[in-house]
């Protein structure tokens, strides 16, 4: 586990291969509660190789001086995105 926030990744690495690939990373809060937002790709195995850009926000407990994924929600698609960021967009006033 990562002892900080910039330490932790969504990589994930089977047989050599990423399966999972971090293109990119905000750390959008940090304390004994730290949230991130991740932009990755997975392996497409039958296709050999990297499918669309995804993006996963999650929160992470620091506890024992490691920090624990304690949850995860995954954006399925850039049209999802888009409509979070207007969503959000509209409710700050920007």
């Amino acid at each position: 586990m990562a002892a900080t926030p910039e330490e932790l990744s969504v990589t994930y690495t089977e047989d050599g291969i990423d399966v999972v690939k971090e293109l990119d990373k905000v750390v959008l809060s940090k304390g004994a509660w730290t949230t991130i937002i991740f932009r990755y790709q997975d392996w497409d195995r039958a296709k050999q190789t990297y499918g669309a850009d995804k993006f996963t926000i999650r929160r992470y407990q620091k506890r024992g001086g490691e920090y624990m994924q304690k949850s995860k929600f995954n954006i399925s698609s850039k049209d999802q995105a888009k409509g979070i960021i207007d969503a959000l967009q509209k409710w700050t006033g920007e």
